[in-house]
This record gives C-alpha cells, structure tokens and sequence, in this order.
C-alpha cells in the first residue's frame, strides 16, 4: 500500500535523538496507528509497548532484535517485527524512511 485513505493525521512531530530520528503518528478510523518516519546515520535504541511491524520504504536499516546476537539487515521492501514490552537497536548509514504499525495484543 503506498497511501493511506481517511485518516488523521498529528501535525506535532514526534522528535528523537535531537532530531536524527522523527515520525509523524497517523491514526485509522479503526482505532489502529502507524507512525511514518525518517532516520538520520546514526545508532539508537528503542523501547517498545506494543508489538510494532517496522517497514523500510528507503533506504536501509540494521537492526538488533530482541533475544538475537547478530544485527540483521532491512532494505527497501522488507519488514521486521519487535516484540511488545521489548527494547531494539539500530544502525541506519544513510537516511531510512520507515513505516511503523503499532499492533495491540
């Protein structure tokens, strides 16, 4: 899918990292979220509370996993998934342009 039909959209970004990583959070009629996001070179390490699905829309990303000792890459096209109530890291070399569904369990 390479749009998103009647949504909301939240204008405020959400800002990590002094502004290497940012997102904007949109919200679906049925009560599902997604954030759309760039990520600058760099290395961060996330928490999460929900189960996310992390899309790669450009670009690449490498990624530690929870429970995992070798970083896995993601390209342009690929998915990865981290666990509710976990922590991942990741490693972008260039800019990543990401989608990020949030997934209530």
């Amino acid at each position: 899918m390479d749009r998103f039909e009647q949504v909301t959209a939240i204008k405020k970004a959400n800002v990590y990292y002094d502004g290497k990583v940012t997102s904007r959070t949109v919200l679906f009629a049925d009560g599902t979220k997604k954030t759309l996001g760039i990520i600058l070179p760099g290395e961060y390490s996330f928490g999460t509370a929900d189960k996310e699905i992390m899309e790669i829309l450009g670009g690449s990303l490498r990624a530690l996993l929870p429970g995992e000792t070798e970083w896995a890459t993601f390209g342009e096209g690929q998915t990865f998934e981290v666990p509710a109530n976990s922590r991942f890291s990741v490693v972008a070399d260039g800019v990543c342009d990401y989608c990020c569904s949030y997934v209530k369990e």
